[in-house]
């Protein structure tokens, strides 16, 4: 729906550029992940020998960001910098988006003027909203839905970790059935990762997200699993991964969800019951003492500031994917 109630489903953006593709959902990149996990290893080698491959000169990318962010506006302001392009943050409380501007008008507008756009948003179907009516590719950098970038850097934090293979492997999730949990398991099943996620009655990932990352499966060998036991889906696990119980937005909520995530905290304890090398994942910011505890997060046994590092060098392979080069134009 659009911001004024109207839909416009079925309507392509005007002028849509030959070749433009999305990042709304983490499953429209399902058949890139292996060379996009590979690239961003590249890219992660070359930026450590201070080499700086530039694809994105004279690119300009818009930065619309509904909801505060340290990562994800760090490593995309980056990122965009380092390819050669121009990162322009674009807070939603200072554009006429946040007074009353349609999505539609602004998708068209900065359309005109940038060669991408990056999406922080509150509700999932404003991103699509935005992609439907924009001409060139519109990245999603969260919403209530899914977090795919988050979800590419914790990929290949992985494949870092298990020398680029996920068969035979299972990483299991302790907490909250939210967006990046959503995104996690059609991107574990896009892989052929195992997944068993422990999660409390009434806070599981929706039926219609499961039943996309099935049929992702049925491709890989991936095998899926949800239950309600943190220690069942910690037994012989190769990772754990975590993330908040409350989430932005979610503030009136934090009570109840306190008591129903009693237990299903990341601890030494439950870190012993997976396998032996296991280690603890965590997309931040972290509320220790909830989630997670500060030995885990503090210990040897994490790859937490190793995710939070790779979501530059995921994005940039995602940047680098989706936003053609410029054509080179004559001087005038």
């Amino acid at each position: 729906m659009s911001a004024t109630g109207a839909s416009t489903a079925g309507r392509p953006a005007a002028g849509a550029r030959p070749g433009k593709r999305d990042l709304l959902s983490i499953s429209d990149i399902a058949s890139d992940l292996p060379a996009l996990l590979h690239r961003a290893e590249e890219l992660k080698a070359l930026r450590r020998q201070h080499v700086l491959p530039r694809p994105l000169l004279d690119r300009n990318v818009a930065m619309i960001f509904e909801k505060p962010s340290t990562r994800t506006r760090s490593s995309f302001e980056i990122g965009v910098q380092e390819l050669g392009g121009h990162a322009v943050y674009l807070s939603s409380s200072e554009m006429q988006l946040g007074r009353g501007e349609t999505i539609a008008d602004t998708a068209r507008v900065l359309s005109r003027y940038y060669d991408g756009l990056v999406y922080r948003a509150f509700k999932w179907q404003n991103e699509e909203e935005l992609a439907r009516w924009a001409s060139v590719p519109v990245i999603n950098a969260l919403d209530d839905r899914e977090h795919p970038c988050q979800i590419v850097a914790d990929l290949q934090t992985l494949s870092e970790r298990w020398a680029g293979r996920f068969t035979g492997r299972r990483l299991a999730w302790i907490g909250d059935g939210n967006n990046v949990l959503q995104s996690l398991v059609l991107g574990c099943a896009a892989v052929g990762l195992d997944l068993i996620a422990a999660i409390p009655e009434g806070y599981r990932p929706s039926d219609e997200i499961l039943a996309r990352a099935n049929r992702l499966a049925a491709g890989t060998g991936a095998k899926i699993r949800i239950v309600a036991d943190p220690r069942e889906a910690a037994k012989d696990a190769d990772a754990l991964y975590t993330d908040v119980w409350v989430s932005m937005g979610e503030e009136a909520e934090a009570a109840a969800r306190k008591t129903a995530f009693r237990g299903y905290t990341i601890d030494d304890g439950l870190l012993d019951l997976a396998r032996p090398g296991a280690f603890a994942m965590h997309d931040l910011p972290a509320h220790r003492g909830l989630e997670i505890t500060d030995s885990v997060m503090d210990g040897d046994r994490q790859a937490i500031w190793d995710q939070a590092e790779n979501r530059l060098h995921a994005q940039k392979a995602i940047l680098e994917l989706l936003i053609p080069p410029a054509v080179p134009r004559s001087t005038p």
